[in-house]
């Protein structure tokens, strides 16, 4: 598990937008609620709810610096 600062990524940040399974799924309309995460893969819910809380975006540090 990471704790800290986490480093912005250009190339995945726009492979998880144009990814074909996000397309298919999103097109068919097979997306969960909002908080259903849990539902679809316990697992990952779970990790990545430690992840959020552990680290910080450094993009997002910067825009509530400047706002």
């Amino acid at each position: 598990m990471k704790f800290g600062i986490r480093k912005p990524s250009l190339k995945k940040r726009l492979a998880a937008k144009t990814s074909l399974k996000r397309q298919i799924v999103h097109r068919a309309g097979l997306k969960m609620p909002r908080g259903w995460g849990w539902l679809k893969s316990p697992k990952k819910y779970a990790y990545n709810k430690v992840y959020q809380r552990t680290t910080f975006d450094i993009l997002s540090l910067i825009k509530k610096l400047f706002k």
